[in-house]
């Protein structure tokens, strides 16, 4: 397994699903919460984000790891989930004056979960719907 090929793609797919959540993030935000509260508005996100989460799990293992077997998507998956959470700390601390403890602990009590199982999606949605079919 190389290395620098799993950083790449974890990275790539990572771009992927970041940047889905932060073209709805705003919608959510700005126009949903001030509406409907933020469980709501979180809730009405999650489906958005399972369907990007799936076809961008899809599309890099299919495409990104096709001579690779299912230990490279798994670790691709669980880099990129990584770097999402990494990244949700860096919003929570630097945009949102949350300590890390607060970003982790400061979840709804309802959308909370479901945004942690989106997470734990985007750590295996490479290994489990990138496997290519024999036809």
């Amino acid at each position: 397994m190389s290395i620098v090929r799993l950083v790449k793609v974890a990275a790539i797919y990572f771009a992927v699903v970041f940047g889905v959540g932060f073209l709805l993030g705003p919608i959510r935000v700005l126009w949903l919460e001030p509406r409907l509260g933020v469980r709501a508005a979180e809730l009405i996100e999650a489906p958005f984000m399972l369907v990007a989460i799936i076809l961008a799990g899809r599309w890099v293992g299919r495409r990104l790891c096709p001579s690779h077997g299912p230990s490279f998507r798994l670790s691709v998956g669980l880099l990129a989930a990584g770097l999402v959470l990494a990244a949700d700390v860096g919003v929570g601390v630097g945009l949102r004056d949350m300590s890390v403890t607060e970003v982790f602990t400061q979840r709804d009590p309802v959308s909370g979960p479901v945004y942690y199982a989106l997470v734990a999606l985007t750590a295996v949605s490479p290994w489990l719907f990138g496997r290519q079919l024999a036809i």
